[in-house]
């Protein structure tokens, strides 16, 4: 049976962290789907649209991940793709509260499901894509932060 992943977020915008996970997880999953969340209540500075193509060319040389958009639960977008894992990444000791609760929610309403949690490389902890969104508002470089294409199109978004 192939093992499927799926890493949900908002990805608004993609990062080099989640690039990173991204990654490393498709050394040990033979499929991962990065899951894009409507997500309204967060009032995204991206589309869903644009956000799923932004990831799409960002993660195209990865032969085994696809970038899907999905406003359904989560637990019935992993059940509907089949897939066995959702990953998760930790940056910090702050995040893990929070998505301690995530898991255990997502183990009652899918028990057949497991979390699974990787840490970005260190290089890539501290960064957010709330603050690459605030750094890049303010007229900031955030190249360090974001793929070049990411660059160009905050430059663009955030120009109007």
């Amino acid at each position: 049976m192939k093992k499927t992943a799926v890493y949900p977020g908002t990805f608004d915008p993609i990062t080099k962290g989640h690039v990173d996970i991204v990654q490393r997880a498709t050394r040990l999953f033979d499929r991962v789907i990065v899951a894009i969340a409507a997500s309204s209540k967060k009032q995204p500075v991206f589309s869903l649209e644009e956000r799923v193509d932004m990831a799409t060319q960002v993660l195209r040389a990865h032969p085994n991940v696809s970038v899907i958009g999905f406003g359904s639960l989560l637990a019935e977008f992993v059940e509907q793709h089949d897939a066995q894992v959702i990953l998760r990444g930790l940056r910090a000791v702050s995040d893990f509260d929070y998505e301690f609760q995530l898991a255990g929610m997502y183990q009652r309403l899918a028990p057949n499901i497991e979390s699974l949690f990787l840490m970005p490389a260190q290089d890539y902890t501290y960064i957010s894509s709330s603050f690459v969104r605030e750094i890049a508002s303010l007229g900031g470089d955030v190249s360090a932060f974001v793929p070049d294409l990411v660059v160009d199109a905050l430059k663009k978004k955030l120009r109007k």
